[in-house]
């Protein structure tokens, strides 16, 4: 599998993880405190072949995927589940830990944030939904985020995240049906 884009990811292993799963270049932004010198690449690759931003899914990944995003707008956001990107050991959390079938997937399904947003889905939605507040709210949005493809979100965060990826109401339905579906098989 050959990305034409550039893949942006944390560090060296991240690299290997990624170039063991499909060919593809990537870029490193070595930390969460992206320097200059890194966004400026990123900026470039941008320009001339595209940029998919494929960091952990933990708080520091998070940083540096928003940091990127705002510097440089319209890349691909490509997003492992934690389950995939969990460590033998189950301590630590990476897309270095990741199988090359999981880098794959994620990245077939990476997708662009819109930078106009659209409100389709409100707030009052998600709180109908189950999604914010209350018991079992993470659950849901965790297998939300998963069939939607747009990563995990807090409760704060997933409404913009739906209003970026521009999430239909209609997939929004079916995202829902799905949590229900798995809630019941538990």
């Amino acid at each position: 599998m050959k990305i034409k884009e550039i893949i942006v990811v944390e560090g060296k292993d991240d690299t290997t993880a990624i170039k063991r799963a499909v060919n593809a270049d990537t870029i490193e932004t070595n930390g969460s405190a992206v320097n200059a010198i890194t966004i400026e690449k990123v900026r470039r690759a941008q320009e001339t072949r595209g940029v998919i931003i494929f960091t952990d899914p933990d708080f520091p990944g998070e940083k540096i995927r928003k940091t990127i995003a705002e510097a440089v707008p319209g890349c691909k956001h490509a997003f492992l589940t934690k389950e995939a990107a969990m460590g033998k050991a189950g301590e630590s959390l990476g897309v270095e830990h990741a199988s090359p079938e999981a880098i794959q997937e994620a990245l077939k399904d990476a997708q662009v944030m819109s930078e106009t947003y659209t409100e389709e889905i409100t707030q009052e939605d998600l709180l109908t939904a189950g999604l914010v507040g209350g018991e079992g709210a993470k659950e849901r949005r965790i297998i939300l985020g998963e069939f939607l493809k747009i990563g995990y979100t807090n409760g704060k965060q997933l409404h913009k995240r739906l209003m970026m990826f521009q999430i239909s109401k209609q997939e929004f339905s079916e995202a829902l049906r799905i949590v229900r579906q798995e809630e019941l098989h538990e």
